[in-house]
């Protein structure tokens, strides 16, 4: 029997370790824990906050006696997937086990229990941000999205081009929080459901922007915030920026942050983007998250002036709990079949699966003795069911094998998407 050596220097065995769903009242402890768990001292409870997104059954605590020493918890969102459709998913977040406790497997006892009861909620998927890469592809998820920014030199990009197109009648407004706050939810909402991969945004996501309820542990600094609106004043756009001051010698030479960028047509993005361009005082743009296939280098006179940013990484990781429900409800390329053979120690996508699709993007998958095609375990699944990675380059790294040869690009040419796949939030 395994045990674990608290401060106090008792040992405590693993099986006396409780792991179960904590109430409302006990969210300001939970916080506490969750916030030695990411190494954050002093940081305060914030049950106020932590309430936002709470749902009972949904909230995990790991005790060691009447001590929280692990945190987890998962929310159900709505995954955005390629033709639009809105499948239910666990967004797992706060994951946290205690110094004192690690290497225990309190995690594995957590996200076990948890992945079993969103299969058996009917959550065909479960997502989550991983703070760390090795530790989430042990349990089948893979890297679904990347995070992707631009660094760019206003003075040697040379501005816009000016062939690009303009919303005709349109015009920009600075903004107030309040009205971010009423404006932005709806905002979103329309742009998410156009692009594979986002997620609704809660109040615990606008309520810390607008600063109405900043997120502990963070400074909160009120943004610049401008909207697009059309000729008839319908909001087409947002952009969130603030300014980083630099004044060498008494020139200006300040950069222009973008921390959140919406537009629902090119026309408006270019708009916004000639805005946020011609800025006072600004010499260097960085965008430090937008759509990996976003073609805003290619808005400027000078593209090589636009530089990938430093931090961009894989974002968003994914689960597949149920292959047929989760390749059923999303839309593919066009007509083809391949036969995959999952291995996965957990269960939930092990087997032989045939996908089938027709000429008009629907698939369907079913179990099949037919033989395998491609070869590949539940965390290269998981990367591949938003077709934001490709079959053919995780086939070059052995990540996939492929069995029947020019499997692996017929399988990329079903799964590919106009856009790419892209969540730029965090959860």
């Amino acid at each position: 029997m395994s045990t674990s050596t608290v401060a106090n220097g008792t040992a405590t065995t693993v099986d006396e370790i409780e792991i179960r769903a904590i109430t409302e009242d006990e969210l300001g402890p939970w916080g506490a824990a969750l916030n030695l768990g990411f190494q954050r001292a002093g940081v305060p409870q914030a049950p106020e906050f932590r309430r936002l997104r709470y749902f009972p059954g949904r909230t995990l605590g790991a005790y060691d006696g009447d001590r929280c020493i692990g945190t987890f918890r998962s929310m159900p969102y709505q995954l955005t997937l390629p033709g639009g459709h809105l499948l239910p998913v666990s967004a797992i977040t706060s994951v946290t086990v205690t110094q004192t406790h690690r290497r225990r497997g309190l995690l594995s006892r957590m996200m076990g229990r948890e992945l079993a009861a969103a299969r058996e909620r009917g959550e065909a998927v479960a997502i989550l941000i991983a703070a760390e890469y090795n530790i989430y592809g042990r349990f089948g998820f893979g890297p679904a999205t990347r995070t992707h920014g631009w660094r760019v030199d206003l003075k040697r990009a040379g501005g816009l081009r000016a062939d690009l197109p303009s919303a005709a009648g349109g015009r920009i407004d600075l903004i107030s929080m309040a009205e971010l706050g009423r404006l932005g939810p709806e905002l979103h909402e329309r742009w998410r459901r156009g692009q594979p991969g986002a997620i609704g945004r809660d109040d615990a996501h606008w309520k810390p922007v607008t600063g109405e309820m900043p997120a502990p542990g963070f400074e909160w600094k009120e943004p610049f915030a401008v909207v697009h609106r059309d000729a008839d004043g319908t909001v087409t756009g947002l952009a969130l920026y603030r300014l980083e001051d630099h004044f060498p010698g008494g020139l200006a030479s300040c950069t222009l942050v973008v921390k959140d960028f919406l537009a629902l047509d090119r026309a408006t993005a270019v708009s916004l983007w000639r805005y946020l361009c011609s800025v006072d005082w600004v010499s260097t743009l960085l965008v430090k998250n937008i759509g990996p296939d976003d073609p805003l280098p290619l808005y400027f006179n000078d593209p090589r002036a636009v530089q990938p940013y430093e931090d961009n990484a894989d974002y968003m990781w994914l689960r597949v709990l149920d292959v047929p429900a989760a390749f059923g409800a999303r839309r593919f390329a066009g007509a083809g079949r391949v036969v995959l053979e999952v291995t996965d120690p957990a269960g939930y996508a092990a087997g032989r699966w045939a996908l089938t699709c027709d000429a008009e993007g629907v698939g369907q998958v079913a179990p099949t003795t037919d033989q395998a095609d491609l070869a590949l375990d539940a965390r290269a699944l998981g990367s591949l069911y938003l077709g934001a990675e490709s079959t053919s380059r995780l086939a070059a790294a052995h990540l996939v094998e492929e069995r029947r040869p020019g499997a692996a690009f017929a399988l990329d040419r079903l799964l590919g998407t106009p856009l790419k796949a892209w969540n730029p939030d965090n959860f």
